[in-house]
């Protein structure tokens, strides 16, 4: 079995909030955030651009990432964003 590369992906929404996420695929996921078909926050708190991503050996690594980066505050998770390997 081949596992497939994950990534974890920030999102600034319309109102200056930060959402955290983990996809396959970051670009579809993004546009599924944009057509109100991603996840529940961002339904309500539309994305304004796609801060950054990096990838992950498999989900496990990616959701703990994720939990990691949720945990840290607006400001430190700019910072973080700011180091991310991928950029839109």
């Amino acid at each position: 079995m081949t596992s497939k590369t994950w990534f974890l992906y920030i999102i600034e929404c319309a109102d200056g909030s930060l959402y955290t996420g983990i996809a396959v695929d970051v670009e579809a996921r993004y546009t599924a955030h944009c057509n109100g078909t991603g996840a529940r926050y961002t339904r309500s708190h539309p994305p304004a651009r796609l801060l950054g991503f990096e990838p992950h050996p498999d989900r496990s690594s990616a959701s703990k990432a994720e939990y990691r980066i949720k945990r840290l505050s607006p400001a430190e998770k700019r910072k973080y964003a700011a180091t991310l390997q991928g950029k839109p």
